[in-house]
């Protein structure tokens, strides 16, 4: 195949990761479900977010512990498990919301669909890295930036569909939905031919500082390493802290910035723009300055904009600031994978990165545990904001420091 009708193909193959992604990203409107669980089956506030945990949780130890047999499998077989896996969880939830069964609905959206959740993400994401070795930041981008839109579109369509149909049919129409959109993008994905490169670029001649030539690691002495080690710890930090931001951000607007309750939720909305947008162009900008200043510049915007927040009480300036976190916090969510690439090499990138999810798997658990706890400790929110605020300052360490060995291994002559 030709440098030209492959360099074309790649553009595809992106688009299929985009709607893949877009899928699986309606995953973080898991909220609109939440009341009408509530008063349909009587369930209490803890059982229903539940099994958001747990998908999050399984998402990332599935890419964790399924990232080898995703490479071995490659990413058509993949996507296809993923689709399966994902909307059949839907269809499970649905069919326990039937049954008034909490326990076959945690198997169903927070087991099955949150395996479908880890594998869905990391295949299109692994592949693209692949077949952009010249612009990684832009291609995890594109395909996270999908994830990130995935909420925004199907909060709306999942509220119009429990009115119309009811909440368990809601269920299963998305899941078979998604099914079905998953299926044809997997047909899609495929791998780059053995030794192609872009035309006009190779791997010896790359001449970027953000995508430079880096020997392919085995993913064992990758995970042993001080750099993954320093690279899990920064990720987590910064996931945490958004999490932490997000799980809150209604009730602390109507605290700090005085919003009316409508105000604060249109405000939610518009987050989820500034999350998408956020993931392609700070991931692209990554391209330009590179990815350690890139996560240099995450730790020390978002570290100001947290300790500031609580003396903002104008609120267009305090969405602004909240806008302005979100956006980094999606941007961190699609440089990752390029890092990972720069780092430590493309060949194993599927298991890398997934050992790396396992980050957000954790941080998903704390940054809610996070914003309660200080919360009911304080008052409000203030101590909250602060603590992250001193979880920047320590990213910023951890992220100089990955910078600093990188630069030791790249100064290493051979």
């Amino acid at each position: 195949m030709s440098a030209t009708v492959t360099s074309r193909t790649r553009w595809f193959i992106a688009a299929a990761a985009v709607g893949s992604h877009g899928s699986i990203g309606a995953v973080y409107a898991y909220s609109v479900y939440t009341k009408p669980l509530m008063a349909a089956l009587g369930w209490r506030y803890e059982q229903v977010t539940l099994a958001f945990s747990l998908a999050i949780a399984c998402l990332g130890l599935s890419a964790a512990f399924l990232g080898k047999t995703i490479e071995q499998r490659g990413p058509r077989q993949a996507g296809t498990f993923a689709a399966l896996c994902y909307g059949g969880g839907l269809l499970l939830a649905g069919l326990a919301v039937s049954l008034k069964s909490p326990v076959l609905f945690y198997l169903g959206y927070g087991v099955l669909g949150g395996i479908g959740l880890g594998v869905g993400y990391l295949t299109p994401v692994a592949t693209l890295i692949k077949w952009f070795p010249d612009r990684r930041g832009l291609a995890s981008g594109l395909a996270i930036m999908g994830f990130g839109f995935g909420a925004l579109l199907a909060g709306p369509l999942v509220v119009q569909l429990i009115a119309a149909t009811g909440l368990a049919r809601t269920f299963m129409l998305m899941g078979g939905g998604y099914m079905a959109v998953m299926l044809v993008c997997a047909q899609v994905l495929r791998r780059p031919p053995e030794g192609w490169a872009p035309q006009g670029w190779s791997a010896t001649g790359a001449t970027t500082s953000s995508s430079p030539s880096v020997t392919s690691i085995a993913p064992r002495q990758a995970l042993f390493s001080t750099r993954f080690a320093l690279l899990w710890l920064l990720f987590f930090i910064q996931v945490t802290c958004g999490i932490a931001i997000i799980s809150a951000a209604s009730p602390m607007a109507q605290e700090i910035a005085g919003l009316t309750a409508a105000q604060a939720a249109t405000m939610v909305g518009v987050m989820g723009l500034f999350n998408g947008f956020g993931r392609l162009g700070w991931s692209s900008f990554s391209d330009v300055i590179g990815r350690p200043a890139t996560f240099m510049t995450f730790c020390v915007v978002q570290g100001i904009a947290f300790l500031v927040l609580p003396q903002i009480t104008h609120p267009i300036l305090f969405q602004g600031l909240v806008f302005l976190i979100i956006s980094c916090y999606g941007g961190g969510f699609a440089t990752l994978p390029a890092y990972v690439g720069d780092l430590f090499g493309g060949k194993h990138m599927a298991v890398i990165y997934g050992y790396l999810l396992t980050a957000w798997s954790a941080a998903g658990i704390a940054g809610p545990m996070l914003a309660a706890k200080v919360r009911a400790h304080t008052g409000g929110f203030d101590g909250m904001l602060r603590y992250a605020a001193l979880g920047f300052a320590v990213a910023l360490v951890l992220a100089v420091l990955i910078y600093a060995g990188q630069r030791r291994t790249d100064k290493q002559p051979g």
